[in-house]
């Protein structure tokens, strides 16, 4: 990393809040009279001659040629095997799938020991989408039902680190201010190049048994499904990069830095989804051809969607990073496709309660959604502190919380293409580290106890925020303040630590 000298600042300011209006404005209601129409003949054409074209000075997409399909076909993903067999694209994925399995030597077919059960499998069908909501391609993948897995016969550790969403901004502003590019790769079936070194046995796949059914398949390599799978997989990716001359970053070792002939270049990995960024494209492209030779990838080019992230380059060299897709697919999982747009994403004046309203009829569509809340808060700062309170009712939710989690998409709903800016920092001071931490006094209805608040600038760019309810008591507003300072700066040196 560029060895600048970052200077920290820690700002905290008071808590009083804007006020905004939060009703929206009635809308008021219009009596329209009836036009009452009556037919007359063409002034142009003769009383004797009858005309066949259509001379209404009413504009329809028939005479504009703008001519709309009145239906629409859905495609389906199967729920079954039976049925995904009697498709041919799914049955093209299925057969690519069980051939890269075989091709990778996952499983050999052998009579299961005695004292030995062997895990079943199923298959599972997804149609992966581009951005623009277009079919990119139909994917079938075999996953073990790792659930019937015994822990310390047939797996042990299963923990695997991914890259942090902080650390992705960072890279990424050093991206943009130095122009470096930004490539991504796709490892083809990664699972299946991590290595078991347990012994784990599973039943033939529906539709491919083999003429013996009574063999059952002793795996050698990883498979989805399995508790090990990921970490088995990460050993392997961190293992090979290693080997290339890579250092894993002490405080996320997901971010692997490689320094060579004077310059450096970095790894993000998300379990198999990968960026690589540095100040030399050549060096790049020499970590992209051996990372190939060892594990087949594909080359996806300059990043432009990552993790259901949308990146968009601007005129100026920055980057906007935003989840329009992910949030339009969420309003239409919950019906609020149609909905109103509302300016707020929550009332100034809310103060939700475990009491007050009867409970909500579905608990497990306010889970999902808040859930589903909770991942577009990686480029909505603006919905962090709305989507932290009703994170605390997901045990038990009323209507009430749910009314509240429908503002907030009601909310996103009209800043569906809002997103994060990230623009070069300017050249002097490049890479300054600022702070600000808030907090408000005993606000919650039920408990007393505080919440705080926080955003960190790299740069000019925001690249760390947070809206957490504080675990103790305060005692006091200056309390609940330095309990939020504190932190904010545990956050900012694990950011200095990185750099």
């Amino acid at each position: 990393m560029p060895q600048n000298e970052s200077s920290l600042s820690v700002t905290s300011t008071s808590h009083n809040s804007e006020k905004s209006d939060s009703n929206p404005p009635k809308q008021a209601s219009v009596n329209k009279d009836t036009e009452h129409h009556t037919n007359k003949t063409h002034n142009s054409l003769p009383p004797t001659i009858i005309s066949h074209h259509n001379y209404h000075s009413m504009i329809t997409r028939a005479k504009t040629g703008h001519l709309k399909l009145k239906a629409f076909t859905t495609i389906f993903e199967p729920t079954t095997v039976k049925s995904a067999l009697a498709d041919p694209q799914w049955l093209q994925a299925m057969q690519t799938e069980f051939k890269a399995l075989t091709d990778n030597n996952t499983w050999s077919l052998v009579p299961l020991p005695p004292h030995k059960k062997a895990i079943g499998c199923k298959w599972i069908f997804r149609i992966k989408e581009n951005p623009d909501g277009t079919i990119n391609k139909y994917k079938a993948r075999l996953v073990a039902k790792g659930f019937l897995q015994t822990p310390g016969f047939d797996f042990t550790e299963t923990f695997s680190p991914v890259i942090k969403p902080v650390t992705i901004r960072i890279i990424l502003t050093l991206a943009v201010t130095y122009k470096w590019p930004v490539q991504q790769i796709d490892i083809n079936n990664a699972f299946l190049n991590g290595i078991l070194h347990e012994e784990v046995y599973m039943t033939q796949p529906t539709g491919f048994e083999s003429s013996d059914k009574s063999l059952v398949c002793k795996l050698h390599k990883s498979l989805y499904g399995l508790k090990q799978a990921p970490r088995a997989w990460y050993e392997r990716l961190t293992q090979t990069l290693l080997q290339m001359g890579f250092i894993a970053s002490k405080c996320d070792p997901s971010l692997m830095v490689l320094h060579q002939q004077g310059a450096c270049t970095y790894v993000l990995i998300y379990v198999d989804d990968i960026l690589i960024t540095g100040s030399a494209p050549h060096l790049i492209q020499d970590v992209i051809q051996k990372l190939n030779f060892k594990l087949a990838l594909k080359q996806l080019g300059e990043v432009d969607y990552f993790l259901g992230i949308e990146v968009h380059k601007t005129a100026s060299g920055g980057l906007i990073l935003n989840q329009s897709k992910y949030i339009r697919d969420l309003l239409c999982k919950t019906t609020m496709d149609n909905c109103k747009p509302i300016g707020s994403p929550m009332v100034n004046s809310c103060r939700l309660s475990r009491f007050g309203t009867d409970a909500m009829s579905d608990p497990s569509l306010y889970r999902s959604t808040v859930g589903a809340l909770q991942y577009a808060t990686l480029t909505r700062p603006d919905i962090s502190f709305s989507v932290n309170k009703v994170c605390q009712f997901i045990a038990h939710p009323l209507e009430s919380h749910w009314k509240a989690v429908k503002r907030i998409l009601r909310y996103l709903k009209g800043t569906v293409n809002h997103g994060l800016l990230l623009h070069p920092s300017p050249s002097s001071p490049p890479f300054s580290l600022r702070a600000y931490s808030d907090a408000d006094w005993a606000t919650d209805q039920d408990d007393r106890r505080s919440t705080s608040g926080s955003c960190i600038y790299f740069g000019s760019n925001l690249v760390s925020w947070g809206s957490k309810k504080q675990p103790l008591v305060a005692r006091s507003s200056t309390e609940a303040e330095y309990r939020s300072m504190a932190n904010t700066t545990a956050e900012l040196l694990w950011i200095q630590s990185l750099l």
